[in-house]
C-alpha cells in the first residue's frame, strides 16, 4: 500500500477517542483505552491506529507536552493527521506542536482558556486548515475577535461552526485596515 493509499482509506476510519477520560497529561494516552465508536479502528501491522482523527475533548489538559512523541507511538502516520478536537480542555495557549501537522483541516479548541488573541497567529502555517473552533475561551471578548481571526486565517471557510461568507471577509477587511497599522506606519512612529 502506497503512501498516498494509507491517507485516502485512513480519511474513512474512526477517530482515535480520547474524549471524557480525565486525562492530565499527553502522556495518559498510552496507557488509556480509546473510546470504541460503531466501528472499529484498523491497525496496522506494528498495532498503530491508522486514522487521521484524535479526539481528546473534555478532559483536563493543560498542555501539549510531548504530544508528537506519544502521536508516534499510537498513530501509524502521524503527519497525516487532519482532525483535532482539544475541545473543553485548560489549555491557556496554543502549543506549536500542533503547526507541525500541515494536514491539518480541523481543529477545535473551544472550551478552553486562551488569553491571547495573538495566539490564533500560531496557525497561519497550516496550509489546509478550514475549520476552527475557538468560541468559550477568554479571547472571544475581545474586541473584533471574529474578524482578527478571519483576517489572520483568511483560508478557513467555517469558524466556530459557522461558515465564513464573503459579506465576513468584507467586514474583516474594512476592519483590518482600520484597526491594525502597517509596519511602516508604525515604524514612523516608533522613531519619533
Amino acid at each position: 500500500m502506497s503512501k498516498q493509499d494509507s491517507m485516502n482509506t485512513s480519511v474513512q476510519e474512526p477517530p482515535l477517542d480520547f474524549s471524557f477520560r480525565s486525562i492530565h497529561v499527553i502522556q495518559d494516552l498510552i496507557s488509556e483505552e480509546p473510546r470504541t465508536g460503531l466501528r472499529p479502528l484498523r491497525h496496522s501491522k506494528s498495532g498503530k491506529s491508522l486514522t487521521q482523527s484524535l479526539w481528546l475533548n473534555n478532559n483536563v489538559l493543560n498542555d501539549l507536552r510531548d504530544f508528537n512523541t506519544v502521536m508516534s507511538q499510537l498513530l501509524e502516520h502521524p503527519e497525516n493527521l487532519a482532525w483535532i478536537d482539544l475541545s473543553f480542555n485548560d489549555l491557556s495557549s496554543i502549543d506549536p506542536v500542533l503547526t507541525t501537522f500541515f494536514n491539518l483541516s480541523v481543529l477545535y479548541l473551544h472550551g478552553n482558556s486562551i488569553q491571547r488573541l495573538g495566539e490564533v497567529n500560531k496557525l497561519a502555517v497550516l496550509p489546509r486548515l478550514r475549520s476552527l473552533t475557538l468560541h468559550g475561551n477568554p479571547i472571544e471578548e475581545e474586541k473584533g475577535y471574529r474578524q482578527y481571526v478571519l483576517c489572520t486565517l483568511p483560508r478557513i471557510t467555517t469558524f466556530d461552526f459557522s461558515g465564513v461568507t464573503k459579506a465576513d471577509r468584507i467586514t474583516a477587511e474594512v476592519w483590518k485596515s482600520m484597526n491594525i497599522k502597517s509596519k511602516k506606519v508604525r515604524i514612523k512612529h516608533n522613531a519619533l
